[in-house]
């Protein structure tokens, strides 16, 4: 099972050479590097330049490197694009997406550009026509060529479209954050949570992470270096959860229970899809202790 940490996904604005240097010392397990939302029109081209030389040069560990790009519909996406394509980050995030032919398309002018195989393709979830079509946007991660690999929840855009308010416990909001964790487990990506405005109410911030946690994200996109320390506490398997998966994996690999589809452990009945849920949690406990 090759699973990668994402539980701390930090948005970085590609024009601030400076925050891009920061990055390297910061405690997430993903850098989305942006080209778009954090970037002014008229410094777009520096910081595609400088979010290419970043990548490019590496020394970022093993934190996953993600370019944010504009749209390709936008003056800028196409050369975003190329230019990603040759600095081979680990994904690009594409957004506004809205239609399965929108990751299509993406995936085709990647590979034309020149993207090594193992740059991925991740889709921003933030607009009506994104949740309407998550089925559809989400199986094509059947097809390889796709390269899809995760979904964004862009939260803030989808509450600007939609008119919902985003208030405390995110009722407006559960709806839509559902309907994509269960079309990206429907075909085995991953899914990551929306930014919570509001960097200083850390008590807000852990609240959220684990409403995100528990609806099933994998993790939570962040706004400031400051969350990464709680969302990588909340989306990480505790001691105690890591043990027990330990214990039902290690019961259910004994020879004798080869052919049991349930069984009893200190007193609790656990069937075998138990198990493969405590293959996971004791694969992730593993990722992100390396």
């Amino acid at each position: 099972m090759s699973i990668r940490p994402r539980r701390s996904v930090l948005y970085m604005p590609g024009s601030n050479a400076r925050a891009l240097e920061k990055a390297k010392t910061l405690a997430a397990d993903a850098l989305i590097l942006d080209l778009e939302d954090a970037v002014a029109p008229d410094a777009k081209e520096v910081a595609r330049k400088q979010v290419a030389d970043a990548v490019a040069q590496g020394g970022y560990g093993r934190r996953e490197l993600i370019v944010r790009i504009n749209g390709l519909s936008t003056p800028w996406g196409k050369e975003d694009l190329a230019a990603a394509a040759k600095a081979g980050p680990d994904a690009v995030l594409i957004p506004k997406v809205s239609t399965p032919g929108d990751i299509m398309l993406a995936a085709r002018e990647l590979r034309e550009a020149g993207a090594p195989e193992r740059t991925r393709l991740w889709a921003m979830m933030e607009t009506p026509h994104a949740i309407l079509s998550a089925d559809s946007i989400v199986r094509t991660a059947m097809d390889p060529a796709a390269r899809l690999a995760a979904l964004v929840m862009g939260t803030n855009d989808i509450a600007k479209e939609t008119r919902a308010r985003l208030t405390p416990g995110r009722p407006a909001m559960l709806a839509y954050l559902s309907i994509c964790v269960a079309a990206a487990r429907a075909y085995g990506v991953d899914v990551i949570d929306g930014v919570y405005n509001n960097f200083g109410d850390e008590a807000g911030f852990r609240a959220e992470c684990e409403q995100g946690r528990d609806l099933g994200m994998d993790g939570k996109t962040l706004i400031h270096p400051n969350q990464c320390a709680i969302a990588n506490e909340v989306f990480a398997p505790s001691d105690t959860e890591t043990e027990w998966a330990k214990k039902i994996i290690a019961v259910f690999d004994l020879p004798e229970n080869a052919a049991k589809g349930a069984l009893q452990l200190e007193g609790k009945m656990v069937e075998r899809l138990h198990a493969e849920m405590a293959r996971r949690t004791v694969a992730i406990a593993e990722a992100i202790a390396v």
